[in-house]
């Protein structure tokens, strides 16, 4: 689990209800000042990535039960895929992901390497014969060709 300040942390437990009533996955939270502006951030994603509709109608709902239940004085609330670069965290990151290639770097040998996935219970898969579990992985972002 991501750590969190305690206002992002409210955000988030809000939120999952919405998202759960949503079909998207609740990815992370964050309340943070960039310059002089606080920021309040909520991180959506889905099986084929979300639209920016998806963040429209997240957002719509959210916004309201957060003004209500949420004591903090955030200048700007905004809701965000969380990008195609940042790094699988937890479990439901690499069901999420599945099948696709990642490029994965290791506490253990080998070190480095690009391979598709499969998820079995706790266990990754890697089609190059490695398995690990989430506290093998040091790091582990989806593979981009361009």
């Amino acid at each position: 689990m991501a750590r969190r300040s305690k206002i992002a942390q409210e955000a988030y437990d809000i939120a999952l209800d919405v998202a759960a009533r949503q079909g998207v996955d609740l990815v992370d939270a964050e309340y943070k000042k960039e310059g002089q502006k606080l920021y309040l951030r909520l991180y959506i994603d889905k099986k084929g990535g979300v639209s920016l509709d998806d963040c429209e109608r997240f957002h719509n709902e959210v916004e309201p039960l957060i003004d209500e239940q949420v004591d903090s004085d955030e200048d700007y609330f905004e809701v965000s895929s969380p990008g195609l670069t940042r790094p699988l965290q937890e479990i439901a990151d690499y069901i999420r992901y599945e099948g696709e290639q990642l490029d994965v770097t290791m506490y253990v040998e080998p070190k480095k390497f690009t391979a598709g996935y499969t998820v079995d219970g706790g266990t990754i898969k890697f089609d190059n014969g490695v398995e690990a579990q989430l506290r093998d992985i040091a790091k582990a972002v989806r593979h981009l060709d361009f």
